[in-house]
Order: structure tokens, then sequence, then C-alpha cells
């Protein structure tokens, strides 16, 4: 089996020519980077300033694990007294991957973690944007085999966007999956 990064350029560059009718392999869409990101939000809500600390430490942790890239702190923009949420108080972390840690966490993400998700029949279309972006939600991180569920107190949910070169939804729904995404067919 080819790995992602193999089977860009052999498989998927040619496929996508013949359907598309690109004239020059340099149009063809390509993944340009997989954004995860974390809210700390509620897990944090109404906790003191220790007990916060010690919450983001764990999800910076295990987010840092997953992705095998440091988190950076996302602050909040503006305050929103709904929300109890001030200007510039830290509200989640996010990790970009480009290049081969992209390609790396893609190919965990299809072989091992999907197949691990419980009641999971494929990726619903309307998960991708108009530009052929997809954006897959886990409520939890228990899939995620580099973190042991066993030690940990607490769960939280991760958000992962995978950021195409696609014009259209066709070319980035079709781009996900000759990759090897399983995509569910209504």
């Amino acid at each position: 089996m080819l790995s992602l990064k193999k089977k860009y350029p052999k498989e998927i560059i040619p496929k996508m020519m013949e359907k598309f009718d690109y004239k020059n392999k340099m149009a063809v869409p390509k993944i340009e980077k997989v954004v995860v990101n974390c809210g700390f939000g509620k897990q944090i809500a109404e906790k003191t300033k220790e007990e916060q600390e010690k919450i983001q430490n764990r999800i910076i942790t295990d987010l840092a694990l997953i992705t095998g890239q440091k988190p950076v702190l996302r602050l909040s923009k503006k305050a929103v007294s709904g929300f109890k949420l001030r200007k510039g108080i830290v509200i989640g972390a996010m990790v970009t991957l480009r290049y081969n840690r992209m390609y790396d966490f893609l190919e965990r993400l299809i072989y091992i973690i999907l197949p691990r998700t419980r009641d999971f029949k494929g990726i619903n279309l309307k998960s991708f944007d108009k530009k052929g972006n997809l954006t897959i939600g886990f409520k939890e991180y228990s899939h995620f085999p580099e973190v042991l569920v066993e030690k940990e107190k607490g769960n939280f949910g991760l958000e992962l966007t995978i950021v195409t070169t696609a014009k259209t939804r066709e070319e980035g729904t079709e781009l996900i999956k000759l990759m090897g995404f399983p995509i569910k067919i209504s």
C-alpha cells in the first residue's frame, strides 16, 4: 500500500485530470493543511485559576501527543457577557499541520482513528463547504491511540479541518474520496 504522499502524484492526479479535464497537473487540487483545534469552554468555566491551568495543560499535552506538534493557545478577540468571556483570555488551542506531519496524521486518521470510531458509517457530504474543505468533529478524543484514556480524568472534543486548494465542492469531495476517506453515500 502506498503512503498518501506517494499515492497523490501516482494515482490521484491522473484520476482527477481525467474526471475534471485539467490541462495541467498543477491545476489539480491538493490538500494544503490540516487544522486541529479544541476549545476549553465549559471545562474551565467557573473554576479557580489553578484548576483552569491544570485543565489547559492537560488538553495541550494531549493535543501535542495526538498531532505530534505543540499547540498554539488562542485568545478571545472580544468580550461576550452572555458567555462570561473577557477579551484576551485563553479560550482554546490550535495546531496547523503541513507537509510530512500532515500526511502522517491523515494516514492515522483514515486507517486507525475513523475505523475505531463507534457507529461510524462514513463522512457525511454536509461536512464539506463550498470550497471543498472538510470539517470533522469528534466529541471525545478516546479514538486516538496516542492518548491513554484510562489515566485521564476528563474528556474533550476536537474539530479537524482539512483545507484543500479545490475551487468547488465536487472537486474537494472527489479529492478526499480518492485519498481514501470513507464518504457516506446517501
